[in-house]
């Protein structure tokens, strides 16, 4: 399908507060994910592999870094009329302010996306993980007659109050929509039975609620006139609502692997669910490959180690190490007789210059990456960390929450901050 009449929206997200401290310094997409990639390149890899090729990325809060990563990630040639354009929040004759919402975000930067023979504009998230063809939901965006089109996903009851519910008719158009509703009654107005996702050849397995994925296909027509018509800065809790009523709002039914990487349990759980043997997400599928930035790093280097249900990025340095249930990213350098379970290395974005270790070692900061005999459970260590030799890292306290100068605890996880210097015989 000639997809030259679409443009694509990814969101870059807001202050990222739930996935903080690994949003400190970055913004929500360019957290980096499965040891080499980043969030960002899983809602631009699937705009590629859908023949989608003019996409536009909507930034704000520390934006530095994830524009570093998609300049360098993503190049058109000469002779293509693709591009991934970066628009960063800016004050214009219009506005002095900053994006308040998803909606306002697109709002602001109407005038690039009104370009000739310009149809449809699909909006996306740039912090989720999961796999589609977009060209089947514009192709069901244009079967249905629709002006909006909203991807949805079927959910369990406990999870109503996290996302947008909806209810459809039986021709999925929308026909209530509320945004993470509370009132028990509701939900269970909102309920759906077994038969309407049978319909659409999904079964329930105890879901029986339609929750958005915030990812929206608009006429562009339909788009112009529904956000100048309202000052309301959120798609998903005010302008869709809205329109339910007075426009030809569908769903479109998706019920493969998707999650909404919010918070730091997710991120952590989503990561390490990919090195199970068969990963509900596959990184591995070569008709629709996960884009990144080529680091042209050597293969790692491993000698004598117990390695188990892992990832082990590209230019890693491990010596007489035991690592399970782990993923390790690009130049982790790991010591002797350390033990790594359950965690997430992050590695480094440069290896320490000979000059470096010298000035480090007079300063006594130990080298980059984890020391000798060191034990690290359950834990996210972000990148360009020094820790030294004889360090737990290990939550045994079970705390929930917890801030210290070099590490804090969100949802029982150890959080090991970017850049941090975690001394020798230091147990957390």
């Amino acid at each position: 399908m000639d997809m030259d009449n679409v443009i694509s929206v990814i969101l870059g997200g807001g202050r990222g507060t739930r996935l903080y401290p690994l949003t400190k310094e970055r913004s929500k997409p360019a957290v980096p994910l499965a040891g080499k990639y980043r969030l960002i390149d899983i809602p631009i890899s699937n705009c590629l592999n859908s023949n989608l090729n003019k996409v536009y990325v909507l930034t704000q809060f520390n934006s530095a870094s994830l524009h570093r990563h998609i300049t360098r990630a993503y190049k058109f040639d000469n002779f293509s009329r693709g591009f991934i354009e970066i628009l960063a929040a800016t004050q214009t004759m219009e506005s002095t302010n900053w994006y308040q919402g998803t909606a306002d975000a697109v709002r602001q930067n109407l005038r690039f996306f009104n370009q000739p023979n310009t149809d449809f504009a699909l909006i996306l998230s740039g912090d989720q993980l999961y796999r589609m063809n977009y060209q089947e939901l514009i192709k069901e965006h244009i079967r249905m007659g629709a002006e909006v089109t909203v991807s949805v996903i079927p959910v369990e009851r406990k999870d109503a109050y996290g996302f947008g519910i909806l209810k459809v008719d039986e021709q999925g158009r929308i026909i209530d929509f509320f945004e993470k509703p509370k009132d028990e009654k509701l939900i269970d107005a909102l309920s759906l039975s077994s038969s309407a996702f049978e319909r659409r050849g999904i079964r329930a397995k105890g879901r029986t609620l339609l929750a958005s994925m915030g990812i929206y296909v608009f006429n562009m027509e339909v788009l112009n006139e529904v956000l100048k018509e309202s000052d309301k800065s959120d798609f998903g809790k005010d302008i869709i609502p809205n329109i339910v009523k007075n426009r030809r709002v569908f769903s479109y039914f998706f019920d493969g692997y998707w999650e909404d990487i919010g918070t730091i349990k997710s991120f952590y759980e989503a990561n390490l669910k990919l090195v199970l043997p068969t990963p509900s997400f596959d990184l591995f599928d070569e008709k629709a490959p996960i884009y990144t930035n080529p680091l042209f790093l050597p293969g790692s280097i491993i000698n004598s180690c117990t390695i188990s249900q892992s990832i082990i990025s590209d230019g890693c340095h491990i010596d007489n190490a035991e690592i399970h249930n782990a993923v390790l990213g690009s130049r982790s350098i790991v010591g002797k007789n350390t033990v790594i379970r359950d965690s997430i290395i992050m590695g480094a974005d440069y290896y320490e210059s000979e000059a470096n270790i010298r000035t480090n070692r007079f300063k006594k900061i130990p080298g980059m990456g984890i020391g000798n005999n060191s034990r690290i459970i359950r834990a996210i260590v972000d990148k360009n960390v020094h820790i030294g030799e004889n360090v737990v890292i290990e939550n045994v306290k079970k705390l929930e929450h917890f801030d210290a100068d070099n590490y804090m605890i969100r949802d029982n996880i150890v959080i090991v901050t970017k850049g941090s210097v975690i001394p020798s015989n230091t147990v957390i």
